[in-house]
């Protein structure tokens, strides 16, 4: 029939603009919520009635050692094989440093002994400041606060 116009050809290319925006949306999603979720070694720190606030804990480069309840020793995020490990590493660290400040995160349930060693080993390193990080007590009727 000479009087049909004839149809378009079908375009089968697939569009790859939306899926790579929401890749990238999730990208900066994961690149921004990581290092939240990766800050502190999990430890559930003794409480007290009136702890003093430390806000320059939370700074990057912030010196934190944790310790575990069943004894393990974190310098940041690296575990160590124990105490005497933790000087020289942290002489490195502290010797170019003006705030030479270490903040202690023990569990509540550490071992009395493996807290004491990592004091040690941290005044053996120089340190000016050391301090112990805790948590606000809490009473009856009162709101929690970190």
């Amino acid at each position: 029939m000479p009087g049909h116009a004839k149809a378009p050809a079908t375009v089968s290319d697939i569009n790859v603009t939306p899926l790579v925006d929401v890749m990238l949306v999730l990208l900066i999603i994961f690149m921004v919520i990581t290092p939240m979720l990766q800050k502190n070694i999990s430890v559930d720190l003794a409480q007290t009635r009136n702890p003093r606030a430390m806000p320059d804990d939370d700074k990057e480069d912030a010196l934190e050692v944790a310790i575990t309840r069943d004894g393990k020793i974190y310098l940041r995020k690296n575990q160590l094989s124990g105490a005497d490990e933790l000087t020289p590493k942290l002489k490195d660290l502290v010797s170019g440093k003006l705030d030479k400040t270490v903040y202690i995160r023990a569990d509540s349930r550490a071992k009395f002994g493996d807290v004491e060693r990592v004091v040690d080993a941290v005044r053996a390193a120089g340190v000016d400041t050391l301090a112990l990080i805790t948590s606000r007590l809490t009473r009856p009727g009162e709101a929690a606060t970190p």
